[in-house]
């Protein structure tokens, strides 16, 4: 029984010192003939062979158009399978993956490619309404007169090379069948030699989380920490090659392509996406097609499932374990999906994209009211310690920030150095700003946040980079965001709004000006026009305030939350 909020993961089997690309070679020759992925929006199934080949002929084509190990490429697309093959063949020439929001607009691009000087970008022609060469046209006019591989911008002076996935080849870009092509038998020799000299410590993926300061901060991890802490996963959700993971969270999130793709694929399990995006209806008929044993969502995406309305006419019984994550989960949903999904061995995940991303998660073995209360124990090889302000560890019970250190925790955001230091101390700890508290036996519960940050559907929200965004508008001469409850999507982005002297807008209008600009989930839902914001005596903006005031007017109900 533990006295302090301290606890470090222990562990009967070794961390795997190789990468990522040396793995999976191992994965396919022993389960080359199994089925690896089912892509069935593109209709296609693949083996473990199958992918490696097509794997290992992306790699060769990518250093067949000059890249380097330590270059950067962007990958700028939903689910489909070029992501995963972009995601192994990158890592398997020491390329680092940039993942790119398919929500982003132009604007946004631009920053990311600018701040990690990508010299490739992967891309789909579009996505529901984001048409991503058009986007691509706004950087760089010329694209269109250029030869592939000469490209050249002003706005994008380090990006080379485009490749695009699907629809008929854009001028100026490569098509990502064509690189495959490309591959040629020096370049697989070549491949053979830049594989065998990787280290697992080298970085392998960044990852843009929203910024405090308005600018987002590029995560960076190694081969070390994604491979761990997805092989990790795999083992706490039991998984073995008998089991079939159903896929319909986003693959630019670690929790797609760590928490999913890795766990999986180092197990020899299958991977099914049921569609480019969620859908609650392509995913009920994916699990029953395709015998599904896990299932991954958000808590929203679960809600949907169970409230479609053709949920009863579907077979879900080969369900029988998952991950719940991404935002704070209801009880009573978690409830739900155990007893109506037949997911009797759910489980509830807990990280943050700087740890790669788990840190804590409940067991499939745990008692049902462990799995429906709580965010679990810490993982494997993992140190958790739950502080107070001036950085002492609290009692059991008592609450603090929850500090996490070990193998996951990233190497740092890209060129970066001081907000590094702000998130990762001396000694190594990250920082989650986290407000949390265990018990006896190391069950943690986070109950509130430090950083004022607002999760939507799974999206991470800083209210500062849409407040900084906001005072771009000529007639707004202070904002505040801040977030409120939402029953569906867990919370919502509410901003209160000064308007200049004179000037008069409404709410339609302050969302017309975000749309298009800014990713629609950072659009605020809720928007109040005051003369002023309550304050502290000091001059500090009292958020906590304004969010009460809002929660009572529109009369909302924050949900009881594991």
């Amino acid at each position: 029984m533990l006295s302090k909020s301290y606890v470090h993961g222990s562990s009967s089997a070794n961390l795997l010192g190789e990468t990522l690309g040396a793995n999976f070679d191992a994965a396919a020759e022993r389960w080359g003939d199994r089925e690896a992925l089912v892509v069935r929006h593109q209709n296609l199934r693949w083996t473990y062979k199958d992918l490696k080949k097509r794997v290992d002929a992306f790699a060769a084509g990518l250093l067949s158009l000059g890249l380097e190990t330590g270059d950067r490429v962007g990958i700028w697309s939903q689910n489909n399978s070029e992501w995963v093959v972009t995601q192994y063949a990158t890592a398997k020439v020491g390329l680092i993956l940039v993942n790119i929001n398919p929500a982003y607009r132009a604007l946004e691009l631009e920053y990311v490619i600018n701040k990690v000087g990508c010299k490739a970008l992967i891309l789909s022609e579009r996505f529901k309404s984001s048409n991503y060469i058009e986007m691509l046209k706004e950087l760089v006019p010329s694209l269109t007169q250029s030869h592939p591989g000469e490209l050249g911008s002003e706005r994008l002076t380090t990006l080379s090379h485009v490749i695009q996935i699907g629809g008929k080849t854009s001028s100026g870009c490569f098509d990502f069948t064509e690189v495959i092509e490309m591959a040629s038998p020096k370049s697989f020799e070549r491949l053979e030699q830049v594989a065998s000299g990787l280290q697992f410590d080298d970085p392998i993926n960044i990852q843009f989380t929203s910024g405090t300061t308005g600018s987002p901060k590029g995560a960076t991890l190694t081969h070390f920490n994604s491979l761990n802490n997805g092989f990790s996963t795999g083992e706490v959700l039991k998984f073995g090659p008998n089991d079939r993971l159903c896929v319909p969270v986003p693959l630019y999130h670690c929790f797609g392509m760590v928490l999913s793709n890795i766990a999986a694929l180092t197990h020899g399990a299958s991977v099914v996406y049921p569609d480019e995006t969620f859908d609650p209806l392509k995913v009920l008929e994916a699990i029953e097609a395709e015998k599904c044993t896990a299932l991954h969502g958000v808590p929203t995406m679960f809600i949907a499932q169970l409230e479609h309305p053709r949920f009863s006419e579907f077979d879900l019984s080969s369900l029988r374990t998952g991950i719940m994550a991404g935002s704070p989960c209801p009880i009573e949903i978690m409830r739900r999906v155990v007893e109506e999904m037949h997911c009797q061995e759910l489980t509830i995940a807990y990280g943050m994209t700087e740890t790669s991303p788990t840190i804590s998660q409940t067991r499939t073995d745990d008692a049902i009211e462990r799995r429906v209360s709580t965010v679990g124990t810490v993982f494997p090889n993992v140190e958790v310690k739950i502080t107070n302000k001036i950085g002492e560890i609290v009692p059991i019970g008592d609450t603090g920030e929850l500090l996490a250190r070990g193998y996951s925790v990233m190497r740092g955001y890209w060129a970066d150095p001081d907000r590094t230091s702000e998130s990762v101390d001396s000694a190594g700890w990250m920082h989650t700003g986290d407000l949390a508290t265990m018990d006896s036996d190391g069950y943690l519960n986070i109950v509130g946040r430090v950083k004022d940050m607002v999760i939507r559907g799974g999206e991470n929200i800083y209210p500062r980079e849409v407040e900084e965004f906001l005072h771009r508008n000529p007639k707004i001469t202070d904002v505040q965001v801040f977030g409120v409850p939402d029953a569906k999507y867990g919370e919502e982005l509410c901003a209160w709004i000064v308007l200049k002297h004179g000037e008069k807008a409404d709410a339609d209008e302050i969302r017309e000006f975000c749309r298009g600009q800014i990713s629609h989930f950072k659009i605020p839902r809720y928007v109040q026009f005051v003369a002023e914001f309550p304050m502290t005596v000091t001059g500090k903006v009292q958020k906590f305030s304004m969010r009460d005031s809002m929660i009572e007017k529109l009369s909302l109900n924050a949900l009881e939350t594991a």
